[in-house]
C-alpha cells in the first residue's frame, strides 16, 4: 500500500488511541496539529462520501473519538444565533446544485447539492463543531493557543532543513513532491513546504505561530514551555516565519506583529477593525469592478520585485474574469464540477482560480461568499465586543485576543490563496461561542492557568461570568 494511504489510513484508530491517553481536549488539539503539520498531501476517492484527505482524516477521527470516549462534552453543544454563518456556508452548495438544476433534473440535482454539503461540513462543520465543544472557554482557547505554537516550534528545524536542501521532506517520507517544486524556488533559495499543500501555506503557519507566540509570551499566558524560557522559543520562530520567503506572509506578520504592539500600547483595537473592514471592502469593489486594484500592483513592485507583482496582476487579471462568469449567477452561484470556470472557445481554461472568496462567488454566489465571511470574521468582532481591549494582554484573555486578530489575517490572505487550515475552522468555533458556554463545562476536567486574577470591568459582561 502507498505510504500515504497507509498514513491516512492509520491516522483514525491513532486519534482515537490519544483519546486513551490524554485529555478528551488535548486529544482533539493533538489529532488536528499533528494531523495537519504530518500528514500527507493526498486524496482518496471513496464512494459516497467526500475525498479521503489529511482534513477529513482527523475530521472523522476526533468526531469518533468525542463521541466514544467524551459523550456527555459533546452533549453540551447547543446551537446559538452565532451558528447560522456556518449552516448557511455548509449547505450553500445545495441551493447552487438545484437552482442550477445539476444533472438535468430536481432529484439530480439535490442530490449533487447533498453530496457537496457534505464535502463542506466534513470540511468546515465538523472542526467548527468541535471547536465549538471543546473551546469555547478562556482555558481550552489557552490551551489551543499552546498547542498551535508548539506545532510552530516543531516546525522550525524542519523548515530550516528545506531552505537548505530544498522541499524534500514530504518525497523523503511518501515518495512524492506534493505541489511544483519551481514554485518553491524565491529570492535565491527555496522556501520551505514540509507536509503541507505549498510554501505559502507552511509560510502562513508560521506566522500564525509566530503571533500567537509573542503574543503568550508578553502577557506572561505562557512564561515556560518544557521548562524553556519563552524568549529563548518565540524569537527563533518569528526568525523562521520571515526566512519562509513568502511575501504575502511576511506583510501579514508585520501586520499581526503591529496590531499587538498597538493594543499593549494604545489598548484599543483599531487595527483590528481596520483589518476587519478592508475584507468586505476589498470584496465590494472587486466584485463590482470600481477597483481594478493596479496600485497593489505597483506597491508589490516597490515593496518586492516585479516578478511578485506581476503575481499578484494574474490574480486580479483572474478575479476580473471570474467575478463576469460569477455574477451571471449572483444568488446562488453555478455549482461544482468548474461551471463557475472561464473557458475559450477552444476549451482553454483563461483564468487561473486562486483566490477563496472569487472561487466562493462562483460556486455558491453572494449567498455563500457572505455566509463565509461573516463567519470568519464574526468571532473577531465578538470577541472584540465581549472583552474590553485594555484586558487582551492579560494571561488569561491573550489567546483569545491572538486569535481574533489572526482570523482576518487568515481571511486576507485568503482573498489572493484558497489554502483552508482547519485548525482555523477550530478557533472560530471556538471564538464564536467563547464565555456564552462557561457554566455548562466540565471543570473538573481541565485544569485552570495560574496567573494574577482578572480584573473586574468597569461594565460586567456575561461572557465574562467564568473569567471572575
Amino acid at each position: 500500500m502507498h505510504t500515504a494511504q497507509l498514513a491516512l489510513f492509520a491516522w483514525i484508530p491513532f486519534v482515537l488511541c490519544l483519546f486513551t491517553v490524554l485529555q478528551p481536549r488535548h486529544a482533539v488539539i493533538a489529532a488536528y496539529v499533528g494531523g495537519w503539520l504530518f500528514l500527507p498531501v493526498f486524496g482518496i476517492d471513496v464512494k459516497g462520501l467526500p475525498p479521503f484527505t489529511k482534513v477529513s482524516a482527523t475530521a472523522y477521527g476526533v468526531l469518533f473519538g468525542a463521541l466514544l470516549f467524551d459523550l456527555d462534552r459533546v452533549q453540551t453543544f447547543r446551537l446559538k444565533w452565532f451558528d447560522l454563518p456556518m449552516v448557511v456556508w455548509c449547505i450553500a452548495p445545495l441551493f447552487a446544485s438545484v437552482s442550477n438544476r445539476i444533472g438535468g433534473s430536481i432529484n439530480n440535482a439535490v442530490y449533487d447539492g447533498l453530496s457537496a454539503s457534505l464535502a463542506e461540513i466534513v470540511m468546515w462543520g465538523i472542526a467548527y463543531f468541535l471547536g465549538r465543544v471543546y473551546f469555547s472557554d478562556w482555558e481550552g482557547v489557552r490551551e489551543l493557543a499552546i498547542g498551535v505554537f508548539v506545532g510552530g516550534l516543531l516546525y522550525v528545524p524542519l523548515c530550516l532543513i528545506e531552505m537548505r536542501m530544498s522541499p524534500q521532506l514530504h518525497h523523503w517520507v511518501y515518495g512524492y513532491f506534493q505541489h511544483s517544486f519551481g514554485q518553491q524556488k524565491r529570492w535565491g533559495g527555496y522556501r520551505p513546504m514540509v507536509f503541507m499543500q505549498h510554501g505559502i501555506a507552511c509560510a502562513m503557519w508560521m506566522t500564525t505561530t509566530s503571533v500567537v507566540g509573542v503574543w503568550l509570551w508578553m502577557s506572561g499566558a505562557l512564561k515556560k514551555l518544557f521548562h524553556v524560557p519563552m524568549y529563548l522559543l518565540v524569537p527563533p520562530l518569528v526568525i523562521t516565519a520571515i526566512l519562509c520567503k513568502s511575501a504575502g506572509a511576511l506583510i501579514l506578520l508585520m501586520i499581526g506583529l503591529g496590531t499587538f504592539c498597538w493594543v499593549q500600547w494604545f489598548k484599543n483595537a483599531l487595527p483590528l477593525l481596520v483589518l476587519i473592514l478592508f475584507i468586505p471592502a476589498y470584496v465590494g469593489l472587486r466584485a463590482s469592478a470600481l477597483w481594478s486594484g493596479e496600485n497593489l500592483v505597483e506597491a508589490a513592485t516597490v515593496l518586492f520585485s516585479e516578478d511578485r507583482a506581476r503575481s499578484l496582476q494574474v490574480r486580479l487579471d483572474a478575479e476580473n474574469l471570474l467575478t463576469q462568469k460569477a455574477l451571471e449567477q449572483p444568488a446562488f452561484g453555478w455549482g461544482r464540477w468548474n461551471r463557475n470556470r472561464v473557458y475559450d472557445e477552444k476549451g482553454k481554461d483563461l483564468a487561473v482560480t486562486d483566490g477563496m472568496w472569487v472561487i466562493v462567488l462562483g460556486q455558491t454566489g453572494f449567498t455563500g461568499l457572505c455566509a463565509i465571511i461573516t463567519a470568519i470574521l464574526l468571532p473577531a468582532l465578538l470577541y472584540w465586543r465581549r472583552c474590553p481591549t485594555y484586558w487582551w494582554m492579560h494571561p488569561m484573555a491573550a489567546a483569545g485576543a491572538a486569535f481574533s486578530v489572526l482570523l482576518p489575517l487568515h481571511m486576507v490572505d485568503n482573498l489572493w490563496n484558497a489554502m483552508l487550515n482547519p485548525i482555523f475552522v477550530l478557533i472560530i468555533g471556538g471564538l464564536m461561542a467563547l464565555g456564552t458556554g462557561a457554566r455548562r463545562v466540565q471543570p473538573r476536567t481541565y485544569s485552570r492557568p495560574t496567573g494574577p486574577a482578572m480584573p473586574r470591568p468597569m461594565a460586567p459582561r456575561p461572557a465574562f461570568a467564568a473569567m471572575r
